[in-house]
């Protein structure tokens, strides 16, 4: 019998990755994406691209208002994305994004139904952000059946996190093994509306040298 599953889709590299693990697993994707006051919204048009390119069996957007509380540099326009290396938590850390992005995913794995979450958190080349760390995971798993009738009645939840122990250049690598087309993600914090990036900011960095690493060429487009 396949299973379900609701797999957490940016439109980046590491979310596309995710996805195509997901279905070699032998799950029947479901693919959530939010729009969520991101600046960077080109990623949207990206998620959609690999949706289709995966074939999902639905793909779901769903609109939030995170840049009604600030915080970020990916949600405040007056605040710059940074272009160098920064110590601490990024000023691009959007304030509870995952654990809001898991919640919704949570609410419509129970309603159709799927027991199998997947999101592309990275603890090894990513910027320092809480919730990506293993420890967030496995909480937010504990909460998850704790919190649902389907949790409490038997039918528990799990939350896959792949790639969590993996440096982008593995990723990447895997990605390739697996047919995902990298020349359809966006990843960068401040992509132009035709997902142009600008090869500066931390995702930036950190893609283009997975790619090096990786011994694979870079399909980024950049603005100049």
């Amino acid at each position: 019998m396949t299973r379900s599953a609701i797999v957490l889709l940016s439109g980046g590299l590491d979310s596309a990755t995710t996805l195509a693990l997901a279905k070699q697993q032998g799950f029947d994707c479901a693919a959530l994406s939010f729009a969520y006051g991101q600046r960077h919204d080109a990623e949207l048009a990206a998620a959609a691209r690999v949706a289709a390119h995966a074939g999902v069996s639905v793909h779901r957007t769903v609109t939030l208002d995170l840049a009604a509380f600030g915080g970020s540099a990916l949600t405040d326009s007056s605040i710059a994305v940074p272009t160098a290396p920064s110590s601490g938590i990024p000023i691009t850390y959007v304030p509870a994004r995952n654990t809001v992005f898991l919640a919704h995913a949570l609410a419509w794995a129970e309603v159709l139904p799927a027991r199998d979450l997947f999101i592309g958190v990275n603890a090894v080349d990513y910027s320092g952000y809480p919730d990506c760390r293993p420890a967030f995971i496995e909480a937010f798993e504990r909460l998850a059946n704790l919190a649902t009738r389907a949790g409490v009645e038997g039918s528990p939840f799990r939350v896959h996190a792949p790639l969590i122990h993996w440096s982008k250049a593995e990723i990447i690598q895997r990605g390739v093994a697996l047919g995902v087309d990298f020349s359809m993600t966006v990843s960068c914090y401040q992509a132009d509306t035709s997902g142009a990036a600008c090869g500066l900011c931390d995702a930036c960095r950190l893609r283009a040298s997975g790619f090096a690493e990786a011994g694979i060429d870079d399909p980024t487009r950049y603005w100049t």
